[in-house]
């Protein structure tokens, strides 16, 4: 299977924690990636500049569902499910208690 032309939902949903030209911490989850044009095309791929995880995922039929909107909903769920949970005492970064500190 192909990606989806201008579908870029991988390259938001996901989190990506290597390197990204522009990006050296790496990419939250849920956020653009700096490296998407604004028309949702890589302005990395088939350059070696490209994360080896951007290079090694691979669409499928249940993860591109029939859309762009069905992606990344489907992503950002994944992505839900396979966050580590933070250490017992400790708040999700971003959680109502990180911020009021």
């Amino acid at each position: 299977m192909k990606c989806r032309p201008g579908c870029a939902a991988c390259c938001i949903a996901l989190s990506i924690s290597s390197p990204i030209p522009g990006m050296p911490g790496g990419k939250p989850a849920g956020v653009r990636c700096v490296q998407l044009t604004a028309d949702n095309l890589c302005r990395l791929y088939g350059q070696p500049e490209r994360p080896r995880v951007c290079n090694g995922l691979r669409p499928s039929p249940v993860m591109c569902g029939q859309s762009a909107e069905e992606a990344l909903a489907y992503l950002t769920e994944l992505e839900r499910l396979t966050t580590p949970s933070p250490p017992a005492g400790r708040p999700k970064e971003g959680s109502d208690h990180e911020r009021a500190l």
